[in-house]
Formats: C-alpha cells, sequence, structure tokens
C-alpha cells in the first residue's frame, strides 16, 4: 500500500510494497509516483491521478505496470480512493498480476495462432450458449455469408438461419437441428447449401461440438466451425456425372468390360460382360477375374493366363492371342476377342486394370466357314482340287526328302451320266453324295479324299506304297460297284474304275504324277471298267511329265 499527496509525492509505503516492488523507503529517499510507473503506462496513470487531484473523482481502479527496483516491469492492479474526512491524501492499493497478465498473454497467443489458422483455413467459427441464448460468430464466420462485420445479427440463435437454407436441405437439417443438444451425441457434422447475401448458394460442411452439459446431460454450450465446401462440392458433382456417363457408356457398348483392383478382384463388369461370362454383377463383384474369366485355346484346349493379371505384371496392354474361347457359366464355350489395359495413375502407380472383350463366335464360325469353303468342296465336303493339288505337293516334297512312298488314287465313276440325265440332276447331286461317303469309309481315317472333277475323285495314301494302294484302290472299286442307289422310288447302279500311282523320290510335280493315275484310270476303263489299274503295271507307261 502506499499513501501519496496530490503532488504525487510517496508519504508512506508498507513492508508489503517494498516485498513485492523491491524498494526500500529509508535507501531509496523520497518517492514520486511517476518514478515507480513504468514509462509506458505513467501517462495513463498519471491522468487517472489527476482526475482524483482535481476533485473529479474520488477513486479508480485499472491495470498498470510499476517499475520494479531492479528495472523490471511488474502488472499490478491499482486500486487509488481520496482519503475521506482528511487531509488530501490518496491511498493507492497495489496487487501483484503478473502471473495473471502472463497467462493473458499466453492465452491471447494462443487465441491469436488459433484465430489466425481458422482465418487462413477459411472457417468461421460459432458459440451458441444456450442458458443465455447468446450466439458468438466469428468475423470469417459473416465473410462466408457475406455479412457486414458491423452488422448486428441478434445475441440469441440466428432465427433466420433456416429460411436462408436451400429448400431442397431445409426439411432435413430442420430435423437434425432438433435432436441437437440432447447429449454428445446431438450436434452432427452437417452438409447443406445455404443463401449467401448476394442471392447465390454456397455449401456448408457445419461441424459441432458440446463442451457444456448441466447434471443430467443436456447439452448448455457448444461450439463449432463452418467451412465453405462449394468448390469441394462441385468438384464431387463432376466426378459424380463424369462417373455416370462413364458408367452409362459402359454399359451401352457391345463389349464387355471387366474393371478389377491390383490383385485382379473384380471391382465393375457392364451388362454385355454378364450375359458373355452367364452371371451377375453381384455374384462376381470381390471375386478373382481369373476365377470367373476361363479362357482356353480353341485347338489345344490349354488354360489360358487371365489378359487382366498379365497387363498389371508387364505393365503394358496386352492383347490375347487368337482362337481363345470363354467359358460361359450357363454353359458352353463362346469365342472371344480380348485386350487387356493396366490404369496407370499420375504417379505411375497402377491402381487395376480393364479389361475388354468381344463375342466373335459368329464371325469365327463364317471365317472357319469361308476357310473350309476354300478348301473343300460345297456339294460334298470332300477336299477340292485345289487343296488337293497343294498336299500332294507336300507328299511329294516329304518322299525326295526321308525316301517315303506314298499312293495316288484317281477314281472315276462308272454309268453316272445316264442317272444324271434320266433322273435329273438333284438326283446326280445325291448320288455323288452317296459316292463320296463311301470312298471315305473304304479309307483311313487319316487319308485325304477329295473331288477334283464332276465324277472324278482322288485319294492320297501317305506312306503306303503300292502294295497297300492296290488294296484300297479295290476296296473302293468294290464298294462303288456294289452301291445300290434309290431315287423317286427306282434303283440305279453304277460302277467306277480306278488308277494308282506310286509317289516316290522320282523328280515329277504334282500334274505328273495325277496324270499317272489318270491315265490308269483311263486304261481300267478301256480294259472293260470296273476295276483298278496301276501305272507302273501299264505295258507302255507314257514318259513323265517333268514340270
Amino acid at each position: 500500500m502506499l499513501v501519496a499527496g496530490m503532488d504525487g509525492q510517496v508519504l508512506y509505503s508498507n513492508r508489503a510494497f517494498s516485498d513485492m516492488m523491491g524498494y526500500v523507503p529509508a535507501a531509496e529517499g523520497p518517492m514520486r509516483l511517476a518514478d515507480l510507473v513504468h514509462a509506458d503506462d505513467n501517462t495513463a496513470f498519471c491522468l487517472q491521478f489527476e482526475r482524483i487531484s482535481r476533485d473529479e473523482a474520488r477513486s479508480w481502479r485499472g491495470e498498470h505496470r510499476f517499475r520494479h527496483a531492479d528495472g523490471s516491469p511488474l502488472w499490478v492492479m491499482v486500486a487509488a480512493t481520496l482519503l475521506p474526512g482528511g487531509p488530501d491524501l490518496v491511498v493507492i492499493q497495489l496487487t501483484n498480476i503478473e502471473l495473471q497478465k502472463k497467462a493473458e498473454e499466453a492465452l491471447a497467443y494462443s487465441e491469436s495462432r488459433w484465430h489466425s489458422a481458422l482465418e487462413s483455413a477459411r472457417q468461421g467459427v460459432w458459440d451458441y450458449d444456450m442458458r443465455k441464448d447468446r450466439m458468438f460468430y466469428s468475423h470469417m464466420w459473416r465473410v462466408l455469408r457475406g455479412i457486414p462485420p458491423d452488422e448486428e445479427i441478434g445475441k440469441g440463435h440466428d432465427a433466420h438461419w433456416l429460411e436462408r437454407i436451400h429448400p431442397d436441405d431445409r426439411e432435413r437439417i430442420a430435423a437434425t437441428a432438433k435432436k441437437q443438444g440432447q447429449g454428445a451425441e446431438g450436434f452432427d457434422t452437417l452438409e447443406y447449401r445455404e443463401r449467401t447475401r448476394d442471392g447465390r448458394y454456397i455449401w456448408i460442411l457445419s461441424r459441432g461440438k458440446p463442451i457444456e452439459w448441466d447434471e443430467n446431460g443436456t447439452v448448455l454450450r457448444a461450439v463449432g466451425t463452418d467451412t465453405d465446401i462449394t468448390h469441394l462440392k462441385t468438384v464431387e458433382m463432376e466426378l459424380a456425372a463424369e462417373k455416370e456417363r462413364l458408367r452409362v457408356t459402359l454399359e451401352a457398348m457391345a463389349d464387355g468390360v471387366i474393371a478389377t483392383d491390383t490383385q485382379g478382384h473384380i471391382v465393375f463388369i457392364n451388362p454385355v460382360a454378364e450375359r458373355l461370362l452367364g452371371c451377375k454383377a453381384d455374384e462376381v463383384r470381390g471375386q478373382q477375374s481369373k476365377d470367373i474369366f476361363v479362357l482356353r485355346h480353341a485347338e489345344t484346349d490349354e488354360t489360358q493366363l487371365c489378359p487382366g493379371r498379365l497387363c498389371i505384371e508387364q505393365r503394358r496392354v496386352v492383347e490375347a492371342g487368337e482362337d481363345l474361347v470363354l467359358w460361359n457359366r450357363g454353359g458352353g464355350w463362346r469365342d472371344i476377342r480380348c485386350t487387356a489395359a493396366p490404369v496407370i495413375m499420375p504417379d505411375g502407380t497402377i491402381s487395376g486394370s480393364v479389361l475388354v472383350f468381344q463375342d466373335v463366335t459368329q464371325s469365327r464360325a463364317l471365317q472357319r466357314q469361308l476357310a473350309h469353303s476354300a478348301t473343300h468342296d460345297a456339294l460334298t465336303g470332300l477336299t477340292n482340287r485345289a487343296a488337293f493339288e497343294q498336299s500332294l505337293d507336300r507328299v511329294i516334297r516329304a518322299s525326295r526328302g526321308n525316301g517315303s512312298e506314298s499312293s495316288l488314287i484317281y477314281v472315276d465313276l462308272d454309268y453316272f451320266k445316264p442317272v444324271n440325265d434320266s433322273a435329273g440332276h438333284a438326283a446326280g447331286d445325291a448320288l455323288l453324295k452317296q459316292v463320296a461317303q463311301t470312298i471315305r469309309e473304304s479309307c483311313r481315317a487319316h487319308d485325304m479324299v477329295a473331288r477334283i472333277g464332276g465324277d472324278e475323285f482322288a485319294v492320297i495314301l501317305e506312306n503306303c506304297p503300292s502294295q497297300g494302294g492296290r488294296q484300297v484302290a479295290d476296296k473302293i472299286v468294290r464298294a462303288i460297284n456294289a452301291l445300290i442307289f434309290t431315287w423317286a422310288g427306282k434303283e440305279y447302279r453304277i460302277g467306277a474304275s480306278a488308277g494308282l500311282a506310286v509317289i516316290s523320290s522320282e523328280p515329277a510335280s504334282p500334274l505328273g504324277f495325277m496324270g499317272e493315275a489318270d491315265a490308269a484310270c483311263y486304261a481300267a476303263k478301256a480294259e472293260g471298267r470296273g476295276r483298278v489299274v496301276a501305272f507302273q503295271d501299264m505295258i507302255n507307261p507314257p514318259t513323265r511329265n517333268r514340270r
């Protein structure tokens, strides 16, 4: 405590003052208040003291910094009172509030950092005291909504808040608001659209948390933040729209599409893929693609590796080979064409794969049909002349290479023309089919049988010397001679003559060997038909055509 005169001279100081400020009155000599107050607070202190000296006030309270004896500032609470009924003296009570001020400064610094962080993050703060129905809104809370900083919103809860919420969100938010205040879980994280002062709507993410409750668990105070997430929502909606466009596109595609994660688990399958696999998306989602997308080679029946897995391992587009078939759970195999590509993210990592495949069963069947037509006779299904000559050339080359012998049989029907002329071309065609089947059944399974002319046939008996060739030729002729053809209730009999040539390593061309077999067949007809003549057995064989 200090007692000072109106001139600011300290007339008395007690022991507590000396202990607090470090001054020893006897040693210090006369003290003035102006010397005790910190220079930065001196003016404010003196103004208050002068008000008492001028009789404008009888007391005052204030926080000021005094100067400690060691020169350091010390925060004190000053309570000055004019001494009543006596000489003009002022009694000054000093309370050390240094620790309190340091705590306040620390709190202010912390709040400043917190406030700066929230402002930088553009998060508006609200603080609702339900006991007093008092709501605090931060500067950024107002900025988000375009509300001037000096505009009075109202001491209590914003009564117009629901009116500013978008009509499509209002009912949902109103229902949620009714639950608030009922407990620790009463404040939810909300997303809604709110109208700003300029009439546009922004998306708000509002997070609230209770911080005070009464003894019954009712929330008394809650604080929270509001964040403008309009840009995020716009991006989300654009992504959702893009995803929907992609989904519609994939579902409308004529190709099957399967998407997997990096482990090969199916994450998406479009309707075409469902149909080709014979399954539903819900049944296979999450399963390994290799267990669902089962591929085999159509010719070898070998199981093929899943292209989706290969493209991830090799980090490149993988085109599956030709002649692949896909297992359909409904039963059966489908010819497919397939391509798989890894999904590579901007940072180079792979997030999965996309497998696209088409059902080519019909087109491949047509290709096989065309390929078959190019090498087979349309009427009888036997090999045609062009393919036969290619095979004959191959057998000749093999004979030259390994010294093996094979047999070539040339068959010409006897008495076919009368049947064709009297019964008609339809009957003739039917008879040729029956003859073709008869020749086929008379040969070994791997022998090549061809129709090389109207009623002319030829057979290659690979790795079959002349003796075996003669036996097969005799069998063919006997079978055709024994053939009874019935058409329109009438029976017809025909016959056949055959010529045999041995395919050896001698340098003759396919046409040369065909000429030998043809000459032998001509000789068989000349000798009375219905028999076999070997070219080597002819008395005067013609010179080979060395082409």
